[in-house]
């Protein structure tokens, strides 16, 4: 099957996953339930699921062993996204092409369900098919990910930069742990379900580091770039609230530059393993190239 095939089907597939794992809406309480359903299904790349697959297809493992892996790091990153949108935070009104959940439903449903599918995400990990250490690792290496240490702390470095200024360096480490941290989580754990070893892990780790940068990147320039129909989300937003971009910085061109680079350095990586990886290939390139 050809990479790009591969990764439609996993999409599919994680989709099918996300919502067996999900409560059912017509169980109490099912407002809560509908929030958690409606913030997580039915839209979305699917990136990081894609990636969990991809890394640990690469490395030799099935596709049931990575399922709950992937769902995991998927609702971590769709509770992310409910809290992220909300008037305390980026107060933002769409999101995958529809209104945010504390529009669709209210801000006290759309923080709850944000808290539901955060918890639901370590319960899933528990009970993956695998063995009890490499669980624990998994549980491990996601809340390293999630939390003051990874995307939590990222979200607070740029609350607390919004208006102002920032260094080159600074806004590579507030989004190598608000984007990138759950980035390098998802190959992480895509390699920990195979039972990678170390080399290969560090490999993983440094392909997954130069992608979450050029995620960044790309998602800066698509906000002074793109449309919100192509983009399923309010465009301009960095530039309306202050924030610190790639393109403020750099200015486009030289942002354009650094995107090149973070291509170079994940074909680096990849040409370091010792196995062909061309999921992971097709998806550095669709971090690069992507216009949503």
């Amino acid at each position: 099957m050809r990479p790009e095939a591969r990764l439609r089907a996993w999409a599919e597939r994680s989709e099918t996953v996300l919502a067996a794992l999900l409560p059912d809406a017509s169980a109490e309480p099912r407002r809560l339930h509908e929030a958690m359903r409606y913030a997580s299904l039915g839209g979305g790349k699917r990136m990081r699921p894609l990636l969990v697959y991809a890394s640990g297809l690469s490395c030799g493992a099935g596709e049931r062993a990575l399922d709950h892996a992937a769902a995991a790091v998927e609702f971590i990153h769709a509770y992310s996204l409910v809290h992220d949108d909300l008037p305390a935070m980026d107060d933002d009104s769409l999101r995958r092409g529809r209104p945010t959940a504390h529009i669709a439903f209210d801000e006290a449903t759309a923080i709850l369900a944000g808290d539901a599918l955060q918890t639901l995400a370590f319960e899933v990990l528990a009970q993956a098919p695998l063995d009890a250490a490499i669980r624990v690792e998994l549980l491990a290496t996601l809340a390293r990910a999630s939390g003051a240490a990874g995307m939590c702390g990222g979200q607070a470095l740029d609350l607390a930069v919004t208006g102002g200024e920032q260094s080159l360096e600074q806004l590579k480490r507030m989004h190598a742990l608000k984007t990138g941290a759950l980035i390098r989580a998802a190959v992480r754990m895509g390699a920990l379900c195979a039972g990678a070893d170390a080399a290969t892990l560090a490999t993983l780790d440094a392909y997954a580091s130069a992608l979450g940068l050029a995620f960044q990147i790309r998602d800066d320039l698509l906000d002074i770039e793109g449309s919100a129909e192509a983009l399923g989300k309010t465009p301009g937003k960095d530039a309306e609230q202050g924030k610190p971009t790639y393109p403020a910085l750099l200015g486009v061109e030289g942002a354009r530059a650094a995107l090149e680079e973070q291509g170079e350095a994940m074909r680096a990586a990849l040409a370091r393993l010792p196995q062909p990886a061309p999921e992971l290939e097709a998806l550095a390139e669709l971090t690069l190239r992507r216009s949503s």
